[in-house]
């Protein structure tokens, strides 16, 4: 399942949730806009999931979650935990780390 947040609410979905997959981002990110449609695939072949897309300008909380320092970075959180996280433009590099919490 994708998402987009529309408010500064990343830690609700993180405390609700399993294991969430996050992008965080930047409209200006041009490694962002390329990754959105790997990540959004990778959402659609894990539909229990959630995939949730975080822009780090306008959430600073839900950037706080993941101590991110670079765009594209990708967190995943499992029972209200950082996992792991990487800053990656690579889709194999992502789908190591979604299949680390799967």
């Amino acid at each position: 399942m994708f998402t987009e947040i529309e408010q500064d609410n990343l830690a609700e979905i993180v405390a609700s949730n399993e294991t969430v997959v996050v992008q965080y981002s930047a409209s200006w990110c041009g490694n962002c806009r390329i990754m959105k449609p790997k990540f959004k695939m990778m959402a659609s072949q894990n539909e229990a999931v959630p995939f949730v897309m975080v822009d780090a300008e306008k959430f600073p909380e839900s950037r706080k979650l993941a101590k991110v320092d670079n765009l594209p970075t990708f967190a995943t959180f499992k029972n209200g935990v950082l996992v792991n996280q990487t800053q990656t433009n690579k889709a194999e590099v992502l789908a190591e780390l979604v299949q680390e919490v799967l």
